[in-house]
């Protein structure tokens, strides 16, 4: 019986020249496989599909064995978010620039995704981020991220105060331009542009990369990944504070609150053609040299 028999298909927004030829071989590759395909609001849109033909991502996520997303880092990362409770692994075929998660080129998507749907790829789970901010008043609203929160000002020039408690216990009071809490997938993303290090997607960590930070002693700071993370924002400056996930999903802070950031009790699945290699992806995206000649003596 083959794995998959229902295939999902999420597509960039916004960009149509570039989506709707990769989509149209997409499906068309899909279809001459038998295989039942379903398409999101805006692969519909864009393959001129009938009224209705939509499906709402709720009902993807239940029906789908796979999902193939169409896009770059960022419509992979809006991916993961909808379909992680389903626990629907997600192939990526890149049509962005850097693509350290979507790792199919569409000249490649008949080589690269028989051997998927043939069972033949690497398995790869991703932890994820899940953030409360809690008002004053104990009003909540809850946020995930595959990538990174970032608690950052915006609409002024001065820096913000925050203060920062992992498990209950007091760490740290900085004047900065914000605070990045990253996955290690986040790593290669604002966190890296923020001085943090690059972490290897298999540890269980957190990064915490202050931006900006006037006390240079105020290093990034890796802790283990079921720390809970809880951020106070001081001082007058609270109005000009926004929580910010996987650089999407912006909420701006109220009046004393407080954030509090743990893993979430999902996780991103990732499929990969055989042959993945997140080092050499690395060396390419980052343009890290090759092998160094021999020494001659």
């Amino acid at each position: 019986m083959p794995q998959f028999n229902t295939v999902g298909i999420i597509a960039k927004q916004g960009d149509p020249e570039k989506v709707v030829g990769t989509l149209r071989h997409l499906r068309a590759y899909l279809h001459s496989r038998h295989l039942r395909v379903l398409l999101d609001a805006e692969s519909a849109h864009l393959l001129g599909a009938e009224v209705g033909a939509a499906v709402p991502i709720p009902e993807l996520g239940a029906a789908c064995d796979l999902v193939i997303v169409v896009g770059g880092d960022g419509t992979l990362l809006h991916a993961a978010r909808m379909m992680a409770a389903y626990g629907v692994p997600l192939v990526g075929i890149n049509l962005g620039r850097l693509g350290f998660l979507v790792d199919v080129s569409p000249g490649d998507i008949e080589s690269s995704l028989d051997p998927i749907l043939a069972g033949a790829y690497q398995s790869d789970h991703r932890a994820m981020l899940s953030v409360r901010v809690i008002a004053e008043d104990g009003l909540e609203r809850s946020y995930s991220a595959l990538n990174d929160v970032v608690i950052h000002k915006w609409n002024t020039a001065r820096m913000i105060e925050l203060e920062m408690d992992i498990d209950g216990v007091f760490v740290s009071a900085q004047r900065s331009d914000g605070l990045i809490i990253a996955t290690p997938t986040g790593s290669t993303a604002y966190a890296l542009s923020g001085g943090g290090p690059l972490v290897d997607p298999a540890l269980d960590a957190l990064l915490l990369v202050p931006i900006c930070p006037h006390d240079l002693s105020n290093r990034p700071l890796v802790v283990p990944g079921d720390r809970r993370i809880e951020v106070r924002v001081r001082g007058l400056d609270q109005a000009h504070v926004q929580v910010t996930c996987d650089g999407q999903a912006d909420l701006q802070l109220p009046p004393r609150a407080s954030i509090e950031v743990v893993r979430h009790r999902h996780s991103a699945h990732l499929l990969h053609p055989h042959g993945h290699d997140h080092y050499q992806i690395l060396r390419a995206k980052l343009g890290w040299g090759g092998h160094l000649p021999p020494i001659v003596p």
